[in-house]
C-alpha cells in the first residue's frame, strides 16, 4: 500500500485488532480441539433465531478483544455482529469470526473482519484467516495487500474471461424470502460462469476477489461487517462493489463484487433473475 496518509495509519490499527481477535480464535481452538468429530470437546454454539446462525462465546470474545484495541487507539465508535452499537460520520465495523458454523464444524474456513466506514462508505478495510495466516488489508486510495509470515503482495482482481470464472457466493439461509430470487441467479450464473464456490465465510469470498482467486462474489442478506471489509478491498484492487440493482449501497448486504467484465455480468444477470 501507499504509505504516510491518516487511512493507511487507521488501517494498520484496523491489523493490530483483527489479529487481537485471531489470537481468541487460536486459543478457543487449541483449548476446544479441532472439532465434534475428532472426539475432542467440541465449541458450544447458540442459535441466534435463524436454523444453522449460530453464535458461540468466541465471537463474544473475539469481538470484545477487537473493539477494546479500536477505542483505546481511535476513540470512534464501533459496531459489532454480536454487540451491535451505534453508527456515526466515523465509525467501525466487526465481524469477529465469520464462519461461525465452519469453526463449530472444525473447518478453518474463518476470517475475522475490520472496516472504518466513514459517511456510509468503507475507507479502511481488513481481513484476516486465523487458521490460514492471510491478512488482506487496504485504504481508499492507498490501494491492498495481501500480507503473510515473511511476505507480502499487492491486491488486483483477476483478468479471466467470464466463461472462464470461479465466482464465489454464499446461501441467503436467513433469509428464505429471498430464496426463489437467489435460486434464480444461481442458475444463470452456474450456467454464465465456469463454476461457482461456497466457502461459507464472506468475507474470506470477498478478500480471495480482490487476490483474483476467485472471480467475482453474490450474495443477498448479508451485514454490514460481512462486506464492508472485503468490499472495500476489491475497490483497491480494481473491482466493482455494488448492491444488486448497480448501486452504492452494497453495506445493506445485498452484493455484486469482481473485476469490471465479471462484475456487468453479475449486474446482468441479476437483472434478470
Amino acid at each position: 500500500m501507499q504509505t504516510g496518509s491518516d487511512g493507511v495509519r487507521r488501517a494498520e490499527v484496523a491489523v493490530a485488532a483483527a489479529l487481537a481477535g485471531a489470537r481468541v480464535i487460536l486459543q478457543a481452538r487449541a483449548a476446544g480441539g479441532p472439532g465434534e468429530s475428532a472426539g475432542s470437546p467440541p465449541i458450544a454454539a447458540e442459535d441466534k433465531g435463524a436454523s444453522g446462525d449460530y453464535v458461540t462465546e468466541v465471537d463474544r470474545a473475539s469481538e470484545r478483544a477487537v473493539v477494546e484495541l479500536l477505542r483505546a487507539e481511535t476513540g470512534l465508535p464501533t459496531v459489532g455482529e454480536e454487540e451491535g452499537g451505534d453508527r456515526a460520520e466515523q465509525y467501525w465495523v466487526v465481524d469477529p469470526l465469520d464462519g461461525t458454523t465452519n469453526f463449530v464444524h472444525g473447518l478453518p474456513i474463518v476470517g475475522v473482519s475490520v472496516a472504518l466506514v466513514e459517511r456510509g462508505r468503507p475507507v479502511v478495510g481488513v481481513v484476516h484467516a486465523p487458521f490460514l495466516g492471510d491478512t488482506w488489508v487496504g485504504a481508499r486510495g492507498a490501494g491492498a495487500e495481501r500480507r503473510w509470515d515473511g511476505g507480502s503482495e499487492a491486491l488486483r482482481v483477476a483478468s479471466r474471461d467470464p466463461e472462464r470464472a470461479v465466482v464465489g457466493t454464499g446461501t441467503p439461509f436467513r433469509h428464505k424470502e429471498v430464496l426463489p430470487l437467489y435460486l434464480a441467479m444461481f442458475g444463470a450464473a452456474l450456467e454464465r460462469f465456469e463454476d461457482l464456490r461456497r466457502p461459507g465465510a464472506a468475507s474470506l469470498d470477498l478478500a480471495w476477489t480482490a487476490a483474483g482467486v476467485f472471480d467475482g462474489f453474490f450474495e443477498l442478506g448479508l451485514s454490514a461487517w460481512d462486506v464492508a471489509a472485503g468490499g472495500l478491498l476489491i475497490e483497491e484492487a480494481g473491482g466493482v462493489v455494488t448492491d444488486w440493482s448497480g448501486g452504492p449501497d452494497y453495506l445493506s448486504g445485498d452484493i455484486l463484487a469482481g473485476p469490471p467484465a465479471v462484475h456487468a455480468e453479475l449486474l446482468r444477470l441479476a437483472a434478470g433473475s
